[in-house]
């Protein structure tokens, strides 16, 4: 499993060969650029994305916390990046969705981390799909959140986002 871990968290965040970047870092890019800059790096943190879920989906089991931070993160960037709610909302709950039918098989260790994560995909399906349905007002006034990587690549904490306008959660 280690060596399924390693693989998930590089691609996660390291583009792939010519882009040399993080992933996860031109995914910040995209939500500050415009125009030819903000293609590049949505094309960029899309590749690492696809390949990380790759390995993630053969190597890791769906409670695994990278494999969830990484649905999350991958959800926010098809929400946020590329504008398409449906994309994000299917995958963050095919995430939710699997993790949930193995919720027996997690670990002690990644109990927390995991279920943090789940929490955090159903947060952002609440808010997504509310902000879709006509009530503005509830997704306006959700406190997003953002977990982080601690010096541990598996552990995730949550910490808000200080942002004005809501804003899904991510794992970084």
């Amino acid at each position: 499993a280690e060596s399924g871990e390693s693989k998930v968290f590089y691609h996660k965040m390291y583009v792939l060969s010519g882009y040399n970047g993080k992933g996860d870092y031109h995914r910040y890019l995209a939500e500050f650029a415009s125009g030819e800059k903000r293609k590049v790096a949505a094309t960029a943190a899309h590749e690492a994305y696809k390949n990380a879920t790759d390995v993630a989906q053969t190597e890791l089991t769906p409670t695994h916390p990278i494999r969830l931070g990484l649905a999350l993160n991958f959800s926010v960037f098809y929400y946020e990046i590329l504008n398409s709610p449906d994309r994000a909302c299917h995958l963050a709950k095919q995430a939710f969705d699997d993790a949930i039918a193995e919720l027996d098989s997690l670990s002690e260790e990644s109990y927390r981390d995991s279920t943090l994560i789940m929490q955090l995909l159903r947060d952002n399906l609440t808010l997504w799909t509310s902000s879709d349905s006509g009530e503005p007002e509830a997704a306006a006034t959700e406190a997003p959140k953002e977990a982080e990587k601690t010096e541990e690549k598996t552990e995730a904490a949550v910490e808000p986002k200080a942002e004005a306008e809501a804003a899904p959660a991510t794992e970084s």
